[in-house]
């Protein structure tokens, strides 16, 4: 587990960064497989997930150890993740992309965004995707699933390195959903790549204007021509970006 502490100077700046821009940030550095593959936002939200993650392993139930009686059970670890997640943190599920059982429902989701959770992310399904929907805590999914469709998971493990969507998710990485999807951020990047793609996003609200203005993009974006570095500057200046 790291021992990153996620500083609010950094969320600040991540909630203004897109994960297009972290995306290019992280391909700088080598790393190509940050992106939760196959989630969506149950809704969109006019915010920016930022938080570090607090894990949750599924595995294919066998079904001797899964009867539905098993949720009755205090240390089910379904449940006490979602008591045991921290406040600012976003739960982030492992369920092997298997979206044919749920891995949490509306009223789990919402005692989450009680606690303070920053949001949630998972690889599998969801139960009751319009009561989650309506939260303002931003939550991730591959899709709804049959509310009866309840045991083909067993949650297994807490806060242990996991894959979700395919990308590796270590507790306390740095969870980023927009629009688009989900970034999972190496905790010890975490600072650096807020910098950077604050940065890259001031470098990119400079270029749309610019282009809304009739501007090309050759010699712009990137920017290769001197003459628009020197724009940039100008513009940072007067804007305070």
């Amino acid at each position: 587990m790291s021992d990153y502490v996620l500083p609010a100077e950094t969320r600040d700046k991540l909630k203004q960064v897109s994960t297009a821009s972290v995306a290019t940030a992280l391909y700088k550095r080598g790393l190509r497989n940050q992106f939760v593959q196959g989630v969506v936002a149950v809704e969109r939200k006019p915010i920016t997930m930022v938080g570090q993650a607090f894990t949750l392993r599924y595995i294919p139930a066998r079904e001797d150890r899964n009867p539905l009686t098993v949720f009755r059970e205090r240390d089910h670890k379904q449940r006490v993740a979602v008591e045991t997640c921290p406040e600012g943190h976003v739960l982030v599920m492992d369920a092997r992309k298997d979206s044919r059982a749920a891995t949490a429902g509306s009223i789990l989701v919402t005692r989450l965004a009680q606690r303070g959770a920053a949001g949630v992310v998972s690889d599998g399904g969801v139960r009751d995707a319009v009561g989650i929907g309506k939260l303002d805590m931003p939550a991730y999914f591959a899709c709804s699933s049959a509310p009866t469709n309840l045991t083909l998971h067993e949650a297994i493990d807490i806060n242990v390195p996991i894959s979700c969507g395919d990308a590796p998710v270590f507790p306390g990485d740095v969870m980023l959903g927009d629009g688009d999807g989900v970034m999972v951020i190496p905790a010890h990047l975490a600072d650096e790549i807020a910098e950077e793609c604050t940065g890259m996003e001031a470098y990119e609200d400079f270029v749309l204007e610019q282009v809304n203005e009739g501007a090309g993009i050759i010699g712009l974006y990137p920017a290769t021509d001197e003459q628009n570095l020197e724009k940039f500057a100008a513009w940072r200046k007067r804007t305070g970006r």
